[in-house]
């Protein structure tokens, strides 16, 4: 992977961890709270979309319009699917089952279904970052071989983080299609998208405006975070596919996954940190695979 490109993708993964640090801390959160940021979002690029789509030397095509409604539904799933895990599970466990189970599915999928070859050396930090994963969202919390009420919350959690990195998968391959297969700006394409999740969202939000009034007015901050910083590590992670294969982008992505694990110990208070760290040795060394392959 070129230097360019593995830059934004760390940048993106110290981004895209902080932010979901700060949606894990919403104390309860559901299609409210991902419409509140979603819109955030559109709120900041809309204005930047609509400048780049009038400078763009390439004319609009239909099929720009028609990737950011599919990578809109996908994330629309994504946001919801992760903010309900967040409501039953730790961070600890939530976030690296979804964010190891993505990149493994990807990679995959690039493999066997894309064609992408991207070499022993690639293919071995891959792995590495996926055992590292493993390490990190594996055994026993304390207590909780004796606390039925733990034991069934990390279960449920591991459940939707599995879901959720079924989710990443899907719109990490359609989102590399749109941008380099379609060619659709980056920004544009995110933009577009958020514009489109805000307003898909809205039946479902309304649908408990005190929940909306309340996280607003409560928990503002959070909501303005999120909003703001999730698409700045996106984009990043866009341009990135645009310089180098799936198969090596999705996995390097995951060094945010260290980053929340010392999180959810040092903010959050959550537990096992020799193993949280030991993964996150395994996980960093597939990093420098990668970005020498």
């Amino acid at each position: 992977m070129n230097t360019t490109a593995l830059s934004f993708v760390l940048v993106a993964a110290v981004v895209h961890a902080a932010w979901n640090l700060a949606a894990k801390r919403i104390s309860s959160g559901g299609t409210q709270f991902v419409w509140l940021y979603y819109t955030a979002s559109a709120v900041v690029l809309l204005p930047v979309t609509v400048v780049l789509l009038v400078v763009e030397a390439d004319r609009p095509q239909w099929s720009w319009l028609l990737a950011a409604v599919v990578t809109s539904v996908l994330h629309i799933a994504y946001g919801i699917v992760l903010q309900r895990g967040y409501r039953v599970g730790d961070l600890s466990v939530v976030y690296p089952v979804a964010r190891g189970t993505g990149p493994l599915l990807s990679v995959l999928a690039a493999v066997l279904v894309l064609g992408e070859r991207p070499g022993w050396l690639g293919l071995l930090g891959a792995f590495l970052v996926i055992t590292g994963v493993l390490v990190i969202s594996t055994g026993r919390k304390n207590g909780a071989a004796h606390d039925p009420a733990a034991a069934q919350a990390r279960r449920a959690g591991i459940c939707y983080g599995l879901l959720t990195g079924a989710v990443i998968a899907g719109y990490t391959l359609w989102d590399a299609h749109a941008v380099t297969g379609l060619h659709v700006p980056p920004v544009v394409y995110f933009g577009l998208g958020s514009v489109l999740q805000s307003v898909m969202l809205v039946p479902g939000a309304l649908a408990d405006r005190a929940e909306v009034t309340r996280i607003w007015r409560e928990q503002r901050r959070e909501v303005l975070f999120v909003g703001l910083l999730s698409p700045i590590a996106y984009i990043l992670v866009l341009f990135a596919l645009t310089m180098a294969p799936v198969s090596l982008v999705a996995p390097a992505r995951e060094l945010s996954i260290v980053l929340g694990g010392l999180a959810a110990w040092l903010v959050l208070g959550e537990r096992d940190a020799v193993r949280r760290l030991a993964g996150s040795v395994i996980v960093l060394s597939g990093i420098a695979a990668i970005a020498v392959a």
